[in-house]
């Protein structure tokens, strides 16, 4: 009998048992996945800065040094004020489309959100955009699929203007962007690269379309939750007020990096057209890494040389507004973190 019984609640046991595999499998697939995310922009930022600074000599650390120790800081303050109000009119703008959808939150809750979605950009790339949802939801009540994709419906917009600044560099300086573009990458991984982006872009249309998995279907469900915070751009009343905001925002942006260019003698003299194009550099360099730890130095002074900008300078020059603008959102970061379950007391 002891023997039928083993028998009979083996095949049992098993099957839970590999359940218990398979999630613990799924588990760990997704932790390599979630430290990759995170480790992976890290090292790469470490690589250019150890390949960056294996190429100078001696000389050229200590050129680098001094270019810190002369900067003109008074730039660095008024950049630095410019960037908060940037932060302050996205965390007005985010009202517009969260009271749409029949939600508020206070501008200061806004504000603290959209601080420490920053600081949590610099560890795992676009994780401050799920804070964001997770801190309104917390604090106001507002649903996080309402939240987040009224965040989603921000990105959509700031892409299409990072697309019109990208159009607007290559309509003003075509031959540099050319000559930066194809010097990085040849032309033919650019084919490349576009080729397989379209493939996998259709393979997952049609998937997504015509699919009966459940994890497609759960996708769709969230997407679903997504749209009305999305379309609410389109329907909302103070949708021009809104685009105000937008135009002020990406302002701010071009503005602060205008001036901090008088940080130093050699940089302070470069036409509008170059800054637009390094502005668009260093934007791309941001959206696409860990907030551009070792990227952003990098580019900058590789774009900079096509202006006659040594790669020191411009080496030095990316390093003090990189360094400049996370010290502005390690402080906001830092006062929000401290501060927004302070006035929430309620909460």
């Amino acid at each position: 009998m002891k023997k039928k019984w083993h028998q009979k609640n083996t095949p049992g046991f098993t099957i839970r048992e590999k359940q218990d595999s398979d999630s613990f499998s799924k588990y760990i697939k997704n932790q390599i996945g979630k430290w990759l995310s995170i480790v992976l922009p890290i090292l790469i930022g470490f690589f250019l800065i150890f390949y960056t600074y294996n190429k100078f000599t001696a000389a050229q650390i200590l050129e680098i040094k001094s270019y810190f120790k002369n900067a003109n800081y008074s730039y660095i303050y008024l950049a630095a004020f410019i960037a908060v109000l940037g932060n302050a009119s996205r965390a007005y703008r985010w009202k517009f489309s969260l009271e749409h959808m029949g939600y508020k939150s206070s501008f200061l809750n806004n504000f603290m959100a959209v601080s420490i979605g920053y600081v949590l950009n610099l560890t795992v790339p676009k994780s401050g955009e799920v804070s964001r949802a997770l801190i309104l939801k917390k604090y106001n009540n507002i649903p996080f699929d309402k939240g987040f994709g009224s965040i989603v419906a921000e990105r959509i917009v700031d892409v299409l203007v990072l697309l019109l600044f990208i159009i607007l560099a290559v309509f003003l300086q075509f031959n540099i962007v050319k000559s930066f573009i194809l010097d990085k990458i040849p032309i033919f991984k650019l084919i490349l690269f576009f080729v397989i982006g379209s493939v996998l872009l259709f393979v997952s249309i049609l998937i997504y379309l015509y699919s009966k998995s459940k994890y497609i279907r759960a996708v769709k469900q969230k997407i679903s939750g997504l749209k009305e915070g999305v379309f609410s751009l389109i329907h909302m009343q103070k949708k021009w007020a809104y685009f105000f905001h937008t135009a002020f925002i990406w302002f701010s942006y071009i503005l602060m990096f205008y001036v901090v260019f008088f940080v130093f003698p050699e940089t302070s003299s470069l036409s509008i057209s170059a800054i637009i194009t390094s502005f668009v550099v260093g934007s791309i360099a941001i959206a696409f890494t860990n907030s551009g730890f070792g990227s952003y130095p990098f580019l900058i002074s590789k774009i900079l040389l096509f202006y006659s900008i040594s790669e020191t300078t411009g080496n030095a020059f990316g390093w003090i507004v990189w360094t400049s603008q996370m010290l502005v959102v390690l402080a906001l970061g830092l006062f929000s973190f401290l501060f927004l379950p302070v006035f929430n007391t309620k909460k």
